[in-house]
């Protein structure tokens, strides 16, 4: 039997909620069995083939975070068939059918138990080779799960001539079904990346949920309309993970997931005053019973960490000693696709300001007439650090392609003059921090960095847009003016940008009362561009999803419109628009 020669036999992930594993093989090679290794037994390998994976493996599997090397792997154990004194097998090949195995091992018990909730995630980094796609699984109880099928990034080097990706955001579970997901499991596409609200902490809000699909309804543990506790969290991940066309679409591809606000509150953001979660519409602050109490504040943070970390594959920093909610868990990182494209996915609901002009909803956050603060140069979405690395990964990239993983919008939006009132549709988005948006715009420009796309989630609308550093030349498109595109992907499910304002308008101030002069009817393409020259293509009628295909040549995002309102894997798919931007030049063109 010959001797391991990669990694060590017993790898103890250096990530701490990620899952030490003992690794049996690698390839052809078997690791030695050891007097004190009495996991390595044939036995946990068994699988009697009359069993279903739902009996062990009820929320399937996922892959995520790929590296050249390896990618991570997720699952959770059913905790009716958990047992303190059995493994968990895992094997990855090169074949669906498990014929060509090329590592295997083994996860002790104690490692995935009721203190994690069940789940596993392993990392694989360092084992697999680059620019392959695997097939992966989790045998327990003699039960194996269905089959995964990840994939390893090219070697930073390599000089790849396309990737492609599905791009996804907002997938409210109250509020449609995924159909949109069995069409994505189909997909022919290299990688999904999540730009955030994977789930929403909202289980009845008539807010955000207008509740048409009585099927879908959310009952939290706690009872209360939004995420109370780690438990409640916990619950709702598990609830959106039990979707099978959403299972189909997690095993089909490895994902890149980003928060935004709806995995802990919404809106949320950083109180510094204060030095807690600034949460403006959760019972923690609103409820006067609960006393806007910091303390509870930090824990709610706390709590939306952990469970992100247990349910989503990610190869992130974790600090489990951590005292504060912003030394916990740090997600922003990037990925380099070969000399191609380098993608750097980024945290803006951490370390961002309060809102500029107040924590109300329509007037203050939405539908804003604007205020001084907007332009207060200390305002911050990202914080220092994370901007920095920002700024000086882009600067420093060699890829071809620069892409930035961004959860809000980030190009100027709004509306007017309307009778001498301009209003700003969302305040929570980029226009809220103006000042640190047009720093970022002038630094990447005076470094020349060319062939920037922003890739962009949250408002539930389908938007592309040129990046400027100064929106108020409407007419300026030379290059002293344009950093580059930004294209944004529709909601899954979440309700779009039209039903939020029909929701949110209420007739009780001159903001809405100017809002509600346009008509909502009003807000398509034509009139959104009138006042937003930048915008090139919105609509917000529709839901689905957009593909983004970098190459040598030009980037292409491609619009589909999925029903969400019919529960099968049938729903109709259509395109609904195409655009191209080529190599080297700010340029949105039809393709």
């Amino acid at each position: 039997m010959k001797p391991m020669n990669r990694r060590a036999f017993l790898r103890v992930a250096g990530l701490s909620l990620l899952t030490p594993y003992v690794l049996t093989h690698v390839q052809d090679m078997v690791a030695a069995q050891t007097s004190s290794n009495a996991l390595l037994n044939e036995r946990w390998f068994a699988v009697n083939p009359a069993q279903e994976p739902e009996r062990v493996f009820s929320l399937s599997v996922a892959s995520g975070d790929p590296s050249p090397s390896g990618v991570v792997l997720w699952t959770r154990v059913s905790p009716e068939v958990w047992s303190g004194d059995r493994p968990l097998v895992f094997e990855v090949a090169q074949d669906d059918q498990f014929q060509q195995i090329v590592a295997g091992g083994l996860i002790n018990s104690a490692d995935f138990g009721p203190e994690r909730d069940y789940t596993v995630l392993i990392d694989l980094d360092g084992i697999l080779g680059s620019n392959q796609v695997y097939y992966y699984r989790f045998i327990y109880n003699e039960t194996a799960s269905r089959t995964g099928r990840c994939r390893t990034l090219p070697a930073a080097d390599e000089d790849i001539e396309q990737v492609r990706f599905a791009v996804l955001t907002c997938q409210d579970y109250t509020n449609g079904y995924y159909g949109a997901f069995a069409h994505l499991a189909q997909e022919d596409i290299d990688f999904v990346i999540h730009l955030g609200d994977f789930i929403y902490e909202s289980a009845a809000d008539p807010r955000f949920q207008p509740l048409p699909f009585p099927d879908r309804a959310v009952v939290l543990p706690s009872g209360e309309q939004v995420a109370f506790d780690l438990n409640d969290y916990r619950s709702l991940y598990r609830t959106y993970r039990s979707d099978v066309f959403l299972q189909a679409a997690l095993e089909q591809h490895t994902w890149i997931i980003i928060w935004d606000d709806h995995e802990t509150a919404n809106d949320c953001y950083w109180d510094e005053e204060r030095d807690t979660l600034g949460a403006p519409d959760h019972p923690f602050t609103t409820d006067p019973q609960f006393g806007n109490d910091p303390a509870r504040l930090n824990q709610l943070k706390f709590d939306a960490q952990r469970a992100w970390a247990e349910y989503v594959p990610a190869r992130v920093r974790i600090n489990e000693n951590a005292t504060h909610p912003q030394d916990y868990l740090q997600i922003y990182r990037q990925f380099a696709f070969g000399s191609l494209v380098e993608l750097f996915m980024t945290d803006e609901r951490t370390y961002r300001s309060a809102h500029p002009c107040g924590e109300g909803d329509v007037g203050e956050r939405y539908a804003s007439t604007g205020c001084e603060a907007q332009a207060d140069p200390a305002r911050t979405m990202l914080g220092q650090t994370q901007r920095d690395w920002l700024i000086t990964g882009m600067k420093d990239s060699q890829a071809l392609w620069k892409a930035w993983g961004n959860e809000v919008f980030q190009a100027a939006f709004k509306l007017g003059p309307i009778d001498d009132t301009t209003i700003y549709f969302n305040l929570d988005a980029w226009d809220g921090y103006e000042q640190e948006r047009v720093l970022i715009a002038r630094e990447l420009r005076d470094a020349d960095v060319r062939n920037l796309v922003v890739l962009t989630g949250d408002l539930h609308s389908y938007i592309v847009s040129y990046l400027k550093v100064d929106y108020s030349k409407w007419w300026n498109f030379g290059r002293s003016n344009m950093v580059g595109v930004e294209f944004m992907t529709p909601s899954v499910t979440s309700a779009n940008f039209k039903d939020i304002i029909e929701n949110a308008v209420t007739h009780t101030s001159p903001e809405e009362q100017a809002l509600q002069e346009v008509g909502t009817d009003s807000l398509i393409e034509d009139l959104v561009r009138l006042t937003n020259p930048h915008i090139k293509f919105f609509n917000s009628e529709y839901w689905g999803y957009a593909t983004v295909e970098f190459n040598r040549s030009y980037c292409e995002y491609t619009a589909y419109d999925i029903d969400k309102s019919q529960n099968s894997a049938d729903v109709a798919k259509r395109e609904l628009r195409r655009l191209r931007v080529p190599i080297n030049r700010v340029v949105i063109e039809d393709a």
